[in-house]
Parts: structure tokens; sequence; C-alpha cells
């Protein structure tokens, strides 16, 4: 844990440091996390919108090429949606019904709450959600909402989540005030991404109203 905590309030130095162990290896790393985050529901809690906002940041720096690295994030968002939907479609229901230590049911209610209230627009919404991000396309695949369907919503919020994280960071993530104040910028950014999520858990209680399917 103390590891982790330390990753997420320096994530400028240590991907600096890898940057500069691995050079253009760089891009694969960010590739991985973010596929990895987005493609399997076991690891919900990889840093994906600081490691973003971070390697943007860097690129803000001319240490990485902006539109190599948006292309990279973008294709492995996507790419891990992909997945995931798929894991989803095949054995969610499945492993739903034994469910496993490592397949957190309550995150998979919640997810089931958020498509309730927002239907599919809720694919682009959980973008910018840690957690709900992850659990998203594995409900919708559970759910067997058509992929028709749910391929053009997942590239639209996957641009809109690289491009939005991308762009704070290559603009603002070099600024004085920011650099000098990073790790609190980040955990503002895990603060902010996470309240929504937060209040949609908490509203979901109170009600307990049972999800309906939005996925025909």
């Amino acid at each position: 844990m103390a590891l982790w905590l330390d990753w997420i309030l320096h994530i400028d130095r240590h991907l600096a440091i890898l940057l500069h162990s691995y050079g253009q290896g760089f891009y694969a790393l960010v590739f991985a996390v973010v596929f990895v985050e987005t493609g399997l529901v076991i690891m919900p809690f990889l840093p994906g919108d600081s490691l973003i906002f971070t390697s943007a940041a860097l690129a803000g720096a001319g240490m990485l090429q902006i539109k190599l690295l948006m292309l990279v994030l973008f294709t492995a968002a996507v790419c891990g949606d992909n997945l995931n939907y798929l894991f989803g479609r095949l054995l969610g229901q499945r492993l739903v019904e034994k469910p496993h230590r490592w397949l957190q049911l309550d995150h998979i209610r919640q997810t089931e709450a958020f498509f309730e209230q927002y239907g599919k627009r809720a694919i682009i919404m959980a973008r910018f959600l840690p957690i709900v991000r992850t659990f998203m396309p594995f409900v919708a695949g559970m759910g067997r909402m058509s992929y028709n369907r749910f391929l053009p919503f997942d590239l639209i919020g996957g641009l809109s989540w690289v491009g939005i994280m991308s762009a704070l960071g290559y603009y603002f993530g070099n600024l004085t005030w920011v650099r000098h104040y990073f790790s609190m910028c980040i955990v503002g950014i895990i603060i902010l991404s996470l309240l929504p999520t937060i209040i949609k858990l908490w509203q979901h209680r109170r009600t307990r109203t049972p999800p309906q399917n939005h996925f025909s």
C-alpha cells in the first residue's frame, strides 16, 4: 500500500525515471497500464487519470510526442474496453452467480445503478469515473448490450477521456505552481474523479431501486 501511494503521489517523478530508462518503450508501458485498467475487472485501482495527465505534462515539457502519446492512450483505452466487454458477454453471468474473491460484486451493482440512471450515455460518462470506468464495459457485455450500440459510445468516451486529460496535462502540467504542488494536484484529480461515483453510490443505497436493463 505504501508503495502504491508513493507511486500515485509522486507519479511525475516515477514516470520521468521510466522514460529515462526505457526511452521509446515508455509508450508501450503507458499502453499496458491503460489497457489493463480498462480491460480487466480485477485492476480498477490503476491510476488512469493521473497517468494520462502526467504523461501529457511530460509531452508538454518536450519529453514525449503528444500526438503519438494520445494515439497510444486512445488505442489502449478502446482495446481494453472491447476485451472487457467480451469477458462480460461470455463470462459475466457465470462469474456473478459464482463470485470470486477478486470480483467485487458491489462495484458491479454500482455500475448497474449508474447505467440505470443514465442509460447509454453512461458509457461515455463512466470514462471519467475510476472503478466505474473499469466495470462499465464488463457490465455492458453482461447485460447483452449489442456491440453495434456499445462501440460508438465507447469510441466517443475514449476519445473524450484521453483528449481532455491529455489537454489538461499538456497545457497546465508544467505551470510553475502546478509543478510545485504536483502531488496535491494529483490528489485533487483523484478526489474530483471519485466524487461523482461516491455521490451516485450514496443515492443508490438510499433509493435501493432494482436496476433495469438499458442494453436492448
